[in-house]
């Protein structure tokens, strides 16, 4: 049995630290706002212009002037705080955010990341994924282990315009969790989902990647 978006999300989470300031990405990264871990108390940053972001609002309870860079609606908190997006891509950019949680369309084994566009298709818009990549030290990615034809998505040279080179630290899918060194180490499977086996992840997976010894 794979892992649920939840469960993937529940995966993610654990990266999280305490005092940590972290911007979530559209689609899954979203679902961590409700798994933070208890004791552990971390700020989320909205590149639209929110610090201190809480979980998603309960039916009848939401305030549509609330949202997240997904445009879907969310909590404040008693110290959140508003700005510009101009003054949230400068926490980005200077370094004061600690964690990235992303969705992704490709990922390689050298850690480059296509999440932006897919060629010949409409899109809103670049987004803030970039700024993201480049200037928070750690990037985890969220994302399905295989397009739904059951193409693998991680592969050896990503296919679709480059979001950033060598800049995923973490892939997490359905299937498991690879370490990636993005300094040329390769990736390294670290972490299978209940009932998923090697025989599985490697018949769906193009990358070429190490398997941890606990689970060798």
């Amino acid at each position: 049995m794979a892992w649920t978006r939840e469960e993937m999300a529940a995966r993610a989470a654990r990266e999280l630290r305490d005092g940590y300031y972290v911007n979530l990405g559209v689609g899954i990264p979203t679902l961590v706002a409700n798994m933070i871990p208890p004791g552990i108390k971390v700020t989320l940053q909205s590149e639209n212009g929110m610090l201190g972001m809480g979980p998603f609002p309960y039916e009848g309870e939401a305030d549509p002037d609330l949202i997240n860079a997904g445009k879907q609606t969310i909590t404040e908190l008693p110290h959140s705080s508003y700005f510009s997006s101009a003054d949230s891509f400068g926490m980005i950019r200077g370094g004061h955010i600690n964690l990235s949680i992303l969705g992704g369309m490709q990922v390689n084994e050298q850690g480059d990341l296509a999440n932006w566009m897919v060629p010949g298709k409409m899109i809103k818009g670049m987004g803030g994924a970039m700024d993201l990549v480049a200037g928070v030290p750690r990037v985890v990615v969220v994302m399905e282990h295989t397009e739904k034809s059951g193409a693998p998505k991680f592969k050896r040279q990503c296919t679709l315009p480059l979001t950033g080179t060598a800049v995923v630290d973490l892939l997490i899918t359905e299937l498991g969790a690879f370490e990636i060194d993005s300094r040329g180490g390769g990736a390294t499977l670290i972490e299978l989902a209940d009932g998923v086996g090697l025989d599985e992840i490697q018949s769906k997976t193009e990358a070429h990647f190490r398997v941890c010894s606990t689970l060798a």
